[in-house]
């Protein structure tokens, strides 16, 4: 069997808004990035991993998206999109998508949706409770917010513009795992996926242990004086790894590379075992 191309392949990682800007507007835009891919393919890379894009409000530099399956104006096309992926493939290169599976920006139509009132379609495609319990976010301090509108608190990983999305919700793994397969389909050879290991949390939302841990490290999320025991890390995700390869062989030899934090003996659970391989 033959090794597979991403176990070999060289990867320069592009952030777009200060790449290259091709209609001086002070904005790198992905024109820019198809300008110079003859110069990155001189350097020897193989492969291009393309930070974020996708439609967003940019309140996080494009790691906030309102909608996976539509450009930021800010940076071209649907047309300039599938031109990239056509252009890589032209120099026997690879494309590899930044995606953020873990939550959407506030901005997003299921979450405007979902915080409008507790019966909706979208009400369960958020984690919403009464009350918070203790986690903390990534960032420090409470991940739970107010939202007036359903007099309830939903939960943020990371900044309170970026709600978590409910993976235990069918729905929202279906159409997650769809939006990944609509890129698939368009090309894409890969993705990297942002903070993996925060997808899924506790569904029975129990605290996590106090710990004598002021901040977290790459090698341990806990921090803030809590051990990250039931917001990271769970056995759910491990097999979400094992699913989403899956989905990813349908279109043959894609990379998948999750952003984690914790333990090697952790990130191994990730990367699957001989009967069923992961990230």
């Amino acid at each position: 069997m033959s090794t597979p191309w991403y176990h070999k392949t060289t990867i320069y990682q592009i952030y777009p808004r200060s790449y290259c800007d091709t209609n001086a507007d002070g904005i790198g835009d992905i024109p820019g990035i198809i300008q110079k891919l003859d110069h990155l393919h001189n350097l020897g890379f193989e492969s291009i991993w393309i930070s974020p894009f996708f439609s967003s409000p940019q309140a996080d530099l494009g790691y906030d998206v309102s909608d996976y399956t539509d450009i930021s104006p800010d940076f071209g096309t649907m047309d300039d999109a599938l031109k990239l992926i056509d252009e890589i493939h032209k120099r026997d290169m690879k494309i590899i998508f930044d995606m953020v599976l873990n939550h959407t920006s506030e901005e997003h139509a299921w979450f405007k949706e979902s915080r409008s009132s507790r019966d909706n379609p979208k009400a369960d495609w958020y984690i919403w409770r009464d009350k918070p319990n203790n986690w903390q976010s990534m960032t420090g301090g409470s991940g739970w917010h107010y939202a007036k509108e359903r007099r309830q608190y939903y939960w943020a990983s990371f900044l309170p513009f970026q709600p978590d999305l409910n993976w235990h919700n069918p729905e929202v793994k279906q159409t997650m795992f769809d939006i990944v397969r609509f890129w698939l389909g368009k090309g894409v050879d890969g993705f990297r996926l942002d903070i993996f290991n925060t997808i899924y949390k506790d569904a029975k939302f129990r605290n996590n242990p106090f710990a004598f841990k002021l901040a977290p490290t790459p090698s341990d999320p806990s921090g803030y004086l809590q051990e990250a025991v039931y917001s990271q890390n769970q056995p759910e995700s491990f097999e979400l790894a094992r699913e989403l390869r899956k989905v990813c062989e349908e279109f043959g030899d894609k990379l998948t590379v999750g952003e984690i934090t914790g333990s090697r003996e952790t990130a191994l659970k990730y990367a699957g075992d001989k009967e069923n391989d992961g990230l």
